[in-house]
């Protein structure tokens, strides 16, 4: 199968790439830094999105904006709602027979809550993808939706790659202190999450939605197995009250200064709750892979040293 990857030079969708081509498929990458023979583009150009899917049996769209924040918020509604809305008129207009649509965990309510969280303008304009995807997929179009957990594994270490960014700072003792380490996270190994994927693009009758989950565990975990491999101590948990403050404060400090902070009232938020994920549907349907957290952890640290 040909297969349009959008955000195929990004942490998930490089892996993605190499997992189709692995599967004897024909990946195309559609990003802005894409060089030939993939296509540079911006995923908030529906035209430019609509020429890069002619001739595609199938649609990966990882691409999107994971940042805590921008100057300009609008951004995140163009790139994560915009972007999808992009792909899925280059989809009607070519009637590409699948779009495998890459959501997140936080699109979906946290443990013990009826209704997702809008924390921050990521989490909000993931959970209006989501409605966007589900709307779609109503009116008839092929589309499935894959929620990861927490992606992670071998890897630059940025906001795409959380745990080995955490790691990599705990390692360097840049990590003074962490928020909700007790709070249970759904690991989800890189490899395992792009096999996944792949196996959406060819399943003959899928599900609309799946769950892609990992080991659920606390967060405290990474801290924990950094310790035993190379000695560097936990850090401390952040109580809540002093996080929000801390918050409150670099979020004035950006008004002042322009320059992105480094926490936010949203992410306290975010951290607060616990975040696992059921993922039997698709250990069933798409033949999950649920990589050990020891292996997978032990990986990640091997990439960083």
């Amino acid at each position: 199968m040909k297969v349009l990857v959008t955000g195929g030079t990004g942490y998930l969708g490089s892996a993605i790439v190499r997992t189709l081509s692995s599967a004897g498929h024909e990946p195309v990458v559609f990003a802005r830094s894409a060089a030939p023979p993939g296509i540079a583009g911006d995923i908030r150009d529906t035209r430019a999105v609509t020429a890069a899917a002619a001739g595609v049996d199938a649609i990966v769209h990882t691409a999107a904006l994971v940042a805590v924040w921008r100057r300009d918020p609008g951004e995140f509604d163009a790139v994560n709602v915009g972007g999808l809305q992009s792909v899925l008129a280059a989809a009607r207009a070519h009637k590409v027979s699948r779009i495998v649509y890459t959501s997140s965990f936080l699109a979906l309510p946290p443990a013990g809550r009826p209704q997702a969280l809008t924390a921050n303008h990521y989490q909000r304009t993931k959970v209006a993808a989501r409605d966007v995807a589900r709307r779609a997929a109503a009116d008839g179009l092929p589309v499935v939706t894959l929620y990861p957990g927490v992606i992670y594994g071998p890897g630059p270490a940025t906001d795409g790659n959380l745990v080995g960014r955490l790691m990599q700072d705990q390692l360097r003792g840049r990590l003074p202190a962490v928020i909700g380490p007790e709070h249970i996270w759904s690991f989800s190994f890189v490899d395992d999450v792009a096999q996944a994927h792949v196996a959406a693009v060819t399943h003959p009758q899928p599900e609309r939605e799946y769950l892609v989950g990992g080991v659920n565990a606390p967060q405290g975990s990474i801290y924990a197995f950094v310790r035993e491999q190379r000695g560097r101590k936990v850090p401390p948990r952040l109580p809540y009250a002093l996080a929000t403050a801390g918050a409150a404060a670099y979020e004035a400090l950006t008004m002042v200064t322009g320059r992105a902070p480094l926490l936010t009232r949203g992410v306290v938020d975010i951290f607060r709750h616990d975040w696992p994920l059921e993922s039997g549907a698709a250990v069933r349907d798409l033949g999950l892979r649920v990589t050990p957290l020891p292996d997978g952890l032990g990986r990640t640290l091997a990439a960083l040293s």
